[in-house]
């Protein structure tokens, strides 16, 4: 191809780039304006692409997202040495900075068109009818009180190690399949969810997602559920859970931690159930020690003893962890973008499954109303 026909080429698909983000850019107003066209689009069309980038994706057994990530700092050398080869040259630098702004777009339709309107849909307490408002004190114990009395029962039988953590009973494979068998009947009756198979891709870095605190991850320009391993066993069912809400259009994170809890406690298996309910409980406790430490410690007394040595054993994991200082960057970036999609409480927001866990609660009777 000699150079004129290049050029040719090149403008054209710039011309169908720069009108595709200019409609993406329109399309994402719509969303901040319209929740039910948001949830129509996501529930149809971004639904579609996500199940097409999963499939896609699903076919490799590592995640290419995270290679992406981890070639970052080679990918921004090499655009630094090239922008300092045509530093000289203000047209040639002029193109070259085009052309990277048009991988930016790229992203940004990507972005638009699969994940974006779930952040600006209805709320998923109107789709499953539940009545959410501020938690009072006593709503708070009482469900804190029915998990803990959850967990008597599902951990029973658990086998637990040296370190008193829990061991998960099976492989990360047959977890992947027993979570999508679990999205599959949870989805017969909840039609906003969508059902398709996918491969939720362990971290080939989970280390240092751990100094980041960050447990999992959903990559959307590739479609991908990715989680941290390094983390004690009893976290990757509900956070496998949490990130394939996520890849089936469920963005919001107290939404996506409602959902894996739901999508738990509807399998068959213990553990799975186990997980959800003590991830769960976490949330709980955490508002209970700002709201009544007096009812924390008691709580904690009554706790059952293999939970306790659960909770000891997960201390003791995160100590290496706990001020790390790229957690601190990565919260930072985390709560900047959870509020520009309108995540008013930022990194906070994750923390709001316990709003709609008594919604629901109190909804089913679990709880007195």
């Amino acid at each position: 191809m000699n150079k004129v026909k290049r050029n040719t080429v090149f403008l054209v698909l710039g011309s169908i780039l720069w009108a595709v983000t200019a409609f993406s850019l329109g399309l994402y107003l719509v969303f901040c304006f319209f929740p039910e066209f948001s949830d129509a689009f996501n529930q149809s069309i971004a639904q579609f692409l996500r199940h097409v980038l999963a499939k896609i994706s699903s076919i490799l057994p590592f995640s290419i997202g995270e290679w992406l990530v981890l070639s970052l700092p080679v990918a921004f050398a090499a655009l630094v040495f090239g922008a300092i080869r045509y530093v000289k040259s203000s047209r040639r630098l002029s193109s070259y900075l085009l052309r990277l702004f048009s991988g930016v777009c790229v992203i940004f339709c990507l972005f638009v068109w699969t994940f974006a309107p779930g952040y600006r849909g209805s709320g998923i307490e109107k789709k499953l009818e539940l009545d959410r408002e501020p938690v009072l004190e006593v709503d708070l114990l009482r469900s804190t009180l029915y998990l803990t009395d959850e967990l008597k029962d599902l951990s029973y039988d658990l086998v637990s190690g040296q370190s008193g953590a829990t061991i998960m009973p099976y492989s990360f494979d047959e977890l992947n399949e027993k979570l999508l068998t679990a999205y599959e009947d949870f989805a017969k009756d909840h039609d906003f969810l969508s059902t398709y198979y996918s491969r939720v891709k362990p971290v080939f870095a989970s280390k240092l997602l751990s100094y980041s605190h960050i447990t999992g991850i959903y990559s959307f320009p590739t479609g991908e559920a990715n989680v941290n391993t390094d983390f004690p066993d009893y976290t990757l069912p509900f956070t496998m859970a949490h990130e394939l809400a996520h890849q089936r259009g469920i963005a919001r994170e107290d939404e996506a931690n409602f959902v894996a809890y739901l999508v738990c406690m509807n399998s068959e298996d213990t553990y799975i159930r186990y997980s959800a309910a003590l991830s769960l409980w976490e949330y709980m406790m955490n508002a209970m020690y700002e709201t009544n430490p007096e009812y924390y410690s008691m709580l904690l007394r009554i706790l059952p003893e293999t939970v306790q040595k659960e909770e000891a054993a997960y201390a003791e994991f995160f100590k290496p962890y706990q001020n790390s200082n790229l957690a601190t960057v990565n919260d930072f970036v985390n709560d900047t973008y959870l509020k520009s999609q309108g995540a008013k409480a930022g990194t906070r927001s994750y923390n709001l499954v316990v709003d709609l866990a008594v919604a629901y609660f109190k909804a089913e009777n679990i709880v007195a109303k």
